[in-house]
């Protein structure tokens, strides 16, 4: 057992490169493990960062002076930000409060609905598992009440912090932007030299995380309008709200688009009961997830999507208890990260082989 392991070693660090990415690697991981709350504010100014650097590389074309265009773009995205502050934001809080107001009526119409079931259904469904089920549900709507109230008075005590972060986040975005080149040869400047295999992951990943983080967030704001336009063609209540939950639903790979199927579906069964129009509310929210997972999805993330669904679950679970929603965002670049480590050892094993061929011939 321990020649095995010695072998494995000596194949796949006895290459400094090799080393140094390992080093790398483990100490970005413990930094993230043990420090990940304090570097919350440059982990949402770097995702702004790479989101923007595409527009400011553009924009160059026009204004060479880096700090004009990063000024600009940054102005610009500024102001749409309070323009949907202004104007999306006040709509969906007044529609989840007057849905958090109708939603004991909706319990109850639910729970009305499945003491029937007996009746209609004795074959299929006994009154005793209908009481069992209305009766684990009751405890389930608690126990997300007491969360939910216990995240409002932890939002109460974290407001002077994101009030921070809004004055910090923007700066920090700008002078990433502005100074991109000074902080890369910096950061380069205190990687080893023999940074090889580091190079080829980076620039396999680069490239591959700008893409993913424009294209999440084109994938949120195409699924969420037109949730809301079919909604509102439906004429389903709470059209806004719902379209926005069904617009975030896709930062959580397959498992948010079932989340928010809940939500959507009570909403129409107690606005149209179990009729034509509940049906085609239902129809019509799986024609737009099949429309995202198969059309829109395999366009905006054809790297991404050459990973198999199931490693892509398996790092939504893994990253996601590791990091929360940091790291249920960058599941898939995670996954990919993962799939380059592994590629560029393998390359380093074939490398090396060829290497000593040549020295023997």
């Amino acid at each position: 057992m321990f020649d095995i392991v010695k072998a494995w070693y000596q194949n796949k660090f006895s290459d400094p490169h090799s080393v140094t990415l390992l080093l790398m690697l483990i100490a970005s991981v413990a930094m993230l493990y043990f420090f990940g709350p304090f570097v919350v504010p440059v982990l949402i100014a770097l995702v702004i960062a790479y989101l923007l650097d595409w527009p400011v590389s553009r924009l160059q074309k026009f204004i060479p002076n880096r700090t004009l265009a990063t000024t600009l773009v940054i102005l610009l995205f500024v102001g749409l930000c309070l323009a949907m502050l202004l104007g999306i934001v006040p709509v969906l809080w007044q529609q989840t409060s007057n849905l958090l107001q109708e939603s004991p009526h909706m319990i109850e119409q639910g729970k009305a609905f499945l003491l029937h079931l007996p009746e209609k259904y004795p074959t299929l469904i006994s009154a005793e598992q209908v009481k069992v089920l209305v009766s684990s549900v009751e405890a389930k709507v608690i126990e997300l009440g007491q969360v939910l109230v216990s995240i409002s008075l932890t939002s109460l005590k974290d407001a002077v912090a994101w009030l921070i972060y809004l004055i910090l986040v923007p700066l920090l975005v700008f002078f990433m932007l502005k100074d991109k080149v000074i902080l890369t040869r910096g950061i380069e400047a205190m990687i080893p030299k023999e940074r090889r295999l580091i190079t080829q992951v980076w620039s396999e990943m680069d490239h591959q995380i700008m893409n993913y983080i424009r294209g999440k967030v084109l994938e949120i704001g195409v699924v969420g309008s037109v949730s809301f336009v079919a909604f509102s063609i439906l004429d389903l209540r709470y059209s806004a709200l719902l379209g926005a939950l069904v617009g975030l639903s896709v930062l959580i790979p397959f498992v948010g688009a079932a989340l928010v199927t809940i939500p959507v579906a009570a909403v129409a069964m107690f606005q149209f009961g179990v009729e034509a129009q509940f049906w085609t509310v239902v129809i019509v929210y799986g024609v737009i997830q099949a429309l995202d997972g198969n059309v829109l999805v395999p366009l905006l993330f054809s790297e991404a999507v050459d990973l198999n669904p199931v490693y892509i679950i398996v790092a939504v679970l893994f990253f996601g208890g590791l990091w929360g929603f940091w790291g249920v965002f960058f599941a898939i670049p995670l996954a990919s990260l993962v799939k380059a480590l592994v590629n560029a050892w393998s390359t380093q094993r074939v490398d090396d082989h060829s290497e000593v061929e040549k020295g023997t011939l």
